[in-house]
Formats: C-alpha cells, structure tokens, sequence
C-alpha cells in the first residue's frame, strides 16, 4: 500500500540546506497500523506530508497503491489525497459555524453522492464515534474530545484507504485520548490502514507496528537521544 524507497528532503533555511529526511525507508502493508515515533523537529510531520501528499521528496520512489506519486501535478496530489487519503490532525480544524452534522457532511458536497447517501454515510459515522445525540451540536458546544471525534467521523464518511493520524491526542486530556485512541484500535480491528504520528510513546505503543525518527534518519530501533 504504501512504499517509501530512498527518500530524501531537504529545506533552505538562510544561506543553509537543512536535511530533514536522509535515506527513508518504509512499507505499510493493507490493514496494518504502525505509529512513527519521534521527537519535535525529528522529521516525522515532514515524512507524513509526504505519506499524505502534501509534499513530495527532493528524490527517492514514493509507490502508493503500487503507482508512482513522485511525478504527479498538484492537481493529481489533490486527487489522490481526496479519493485515499483521511487526515486526523492535533487541531480538529473544525467549521465553528456549523454543526457536527454539517461538518461531518462538508467534503462529501463535492463528490458524486445523492442526499440520501451523504446522510447515510455521516448518521453511520458520527455513530461510529459515539456522537448520535450530538449531531446538531456546535463545536463551541462540544467538549475537545467530542470535536476529535467529529473530526475522524469526517475522515471516515470518506471512506479513504489510508488515515494519517498526527498527533490526534495532542490536544486532549487523558481520558479524552483514551477514547480517541480505543477509535482508533476499532477501525483497525474493522480493516482500515493506519499511520500515527506522535511523540509520545504510551500512544505508539498502541499500534501493531512502531518505526522511529531521529534526526531525519528512519530505523525500527530505538535511537539514543
């Protein structure tokens, strides 16, 4: 599913060029959940864009699906985050105007579904997160973790293959991030593929699978700091 060969990149900060990502190399299988463990500035957000394409490498082979995104226009990126892609994001980036209801429903707006069919898809997902009786809320009206949870039922009435969850407890008390994290453990019970990001390790712990980031550098080993 996804396929990182050889990745590099690279930013210009002043008259220097900061490698951020040196020599990466990852393969998440379907239906798996794997958790990108690291600390701030390590590189990680920098390797999700790319998994997300939100960015692309200076070089090396990105195979999503078994195609190559390397060369891809933006309109092709956009089509490809749109069609595979679900983000989970430390913010819940959440419309304040409208419902959870209306929040949930926003993106489908711009695909080839009838009304029936959108409103299935976003009854059937915000029952999902737990939020049947909270349909009509706003978000000023919701508590963080009931806004994180609007936020996967956005995700998920997408129905993408892939969710890149960055951070998605960042935000949150604990027992709020427990509940956003056992979500998390049920969509992979139920066949989505995962990728977590995150910096604390109780919460990679709850993945299948853990990879580290330190310094740009990938390994399936912790590194001293």
């Amino acid at each position: 599913m996804i396929r990182l060969k050889h990745i590099y990149k690279s930013y210009p900060l002043g008259d220097v060029t900061v490698d951020v990502l040196k020599d990466v190399n990852l393969h998440v299988r379907p239906q798996e959940f794997v958790s990108i463990l690291g600390p701030s500035g390590s590189g990680k957000s920098t390797l999700m864009n790319i998994i997300g394409c939100l960015d692309v490498a200076d070089s090396g082979e990105y195979l999503l699906d078994g195609e190559c995104v390397d060369d891809c226009t933006e309109d092709q990126l956009s089509e490809i985050r749109g069609k595979k892609i679900g983000f989970i994001f430390q913010q819940f980036n959440l419309l304040p105007e409208l419902t959870a209801y209306e929040n949930v429903e926003m993106p489908l707006l711009y695909h080839k579904l009838t009304a029936a069919q959108r409103k299935e898809r976003v009854e059937r997902t915000l029952s999902q997160v737990g939020l049947s009786d909270r349909m009509d809320h706003r978000p000023s009206q919701l508590s963080g973790g009931q806004q994180q949870r609007v936020a996967i039922a956005r995700v998920l009435a997408m129905e993408p293959s892939i969710i890149l969850a960055d951070e998605p407890t960042g935000n949150l008390d604990s027992h709020s991030g427990r509940e956003i994290m056992d979500i998390l453990g049920r969509l992979w019970q139920a066949g989505n593929t995962i990728v977590l990001i995150t910096h604390d390790t109780q919460v990679a712990n709850e993945a299948q699978r853990k990879v580290y980031v330190h310094d740009g550098i990938l390994s399936t080993k912790e590194m001293a700091s």
